[in-house]
């Protein structure tokens, strides 16, 4: 009874989020509960507020949003996704004003994934013990940032000794580094030129990941350099998806899945109080 009291409560006020006034926007994908099952959430960067809720992660799970976007004659000028072509290219046919922005946050975890596959495959071509295990176990080594290693525990001295002893994970390693000053350029010329130095160094490594991932950075070049007009991101996503974390420990998961969507629509909303 409780329940459906406050059900019918979130559906008089938060039902259908109002979208005539959204200007920026994030998209992503989102776990929920066990099994792999995702929710595609989108956000009003301005607001917090949750607009749209679909399930899976796929392009399918945005078409009702784009239906209640376009009859609300919404002026969006600016779009955080990340780089998965589903995402790219809803956007496009449906919102071919607003500016793509490629969350820089997405961008670096790909390379640090490129990496990672890197020091694996140079791990089983190593055919020299010695060189084996100094590669053994570096992987979060190369992923932390350098500020953040433990200088007690040897662990910048570990890195040394891998990079020394593997040129083409030392090259991968610096260019990871280097790609991180892209959202630190004081323009967005200057950002166009550190792009284009970075990528023609990827190029010329003669490291076949690092060329596919500089063909990846040259076609996205637009939507990276975007976030010098609209610096915004899919990080605020990550606030709302503790919140639903949170949701669900305090409900010990929901059954009702109406109810979990109505109260995602209320988690923004400060005059409204999670009990638990």
């Amino acid at each position: 009874m409780v329940r459906n009291i406050e059900k019918e409560y979130l559906k008089r006020h938060f039902d259908k989020p109002r979208l005539k006034d959204v200007q920026v926007i994030a998209i992503d994908e989102i776990c929920i509960g066990r099994g792999h099952r995702y929710l595609t959430v989108v956000i009003d960067l301005q607001s917090g507020a949750v607009l749209h809720t679909g399930d899976g992660k796929g392009a399918d799970a945005l078409k009702d949003f784009w239906v209640r976007l376009k009859a609300s004659h919404a002026n969006v000028k600016a779009v955080a996704i990340d780089m998965s072509p589903a995402y790219f290219s809803a956007v496009i046919e449906n919102l071919p004003q607003a500016e793509i922005v490629f969350d820089h946050f997405h961008v670096v975890k790909l390379f640090n994934d490129k990496l990672s596959n890197l020091r694996r495959e140079l791990f089983n071509e190593a055919t020299d013990k010695m060189d084996k295990d100094v590669l053994k176990g570096t992987r979060w080594l190369l992923l932390r940032n350098p500020e953040n290693l433990n200088k007690e525990k040897n662990k910048q001295q570990r890195l040394q000794e891998a990079l020394k002893l593997n040129k083409p994970l030392a090259t991968a390693y610096y260019l990871k580094e280097e790609l991180r000053q892209l959202w630190k350029q004081s323009s967005r010329k200057k950002a166009e030129r550190f792009l284009e130095a970075w990528c023609r160094t990827a190029e010329s490594s003669g490291i076949r990941m690092l060329q596919k991932f500089a063909k990846t950075m040259r076609g996205h070049r637009n939507g990276l350099l975007n976030w010098y007009d609209y610096p915004i991101s899919t990080g605020p996503l990550e606030g709302t998806n503790n919140k639903i974390k949170t949701l669900q420990r305090q409900a010990y998961g929901y059954r009702d899945m109406e109810y979990f969507r109505l109260k995602l629509f209320a988690l923004h909303n400060s005059n409204y109080k999670l009990i638990g």
